[in-house]
């Protein structure tokens, strides 16, 4: 799945259009390194997000095409 729509998806960035643009500004890096919109999110893979000054690390759990509202924080646990 690809990394915007998986932001979208799991809730942690409320619209893809949004989760687009903080990749091409890069504010979000996988595992270390800056992502693009197109990368494709493994389970495993560790997200870092800046917003603004607020930092939010993230492991993928799962990668799921839809997923209710209550289960969205599922897809993810937040490490730091």
């Amino acid at each position: 799945m690809r990394l915007d729509k998986y932001l979208k998806v799991s809730r942690i960035i409320k619209r893809r259009t949004v989760a687009n643009d903080a990749c091409d500004a890069a504010h979000i890096s996988v595992n270390g390194r800056v992502a693009k919109a197109s990368y494709d999110v493994k389970e495993g893979d560790v997200l870092e997000i800046s917003f603004g000054q607020r930092q939010l690390k993230v492991r993928v759990v799962s990668v799921k095409d839809s997923v209710a509202k209550a289960d969205a924080a599922s897809m993810y646990e937040i490490i730091e």
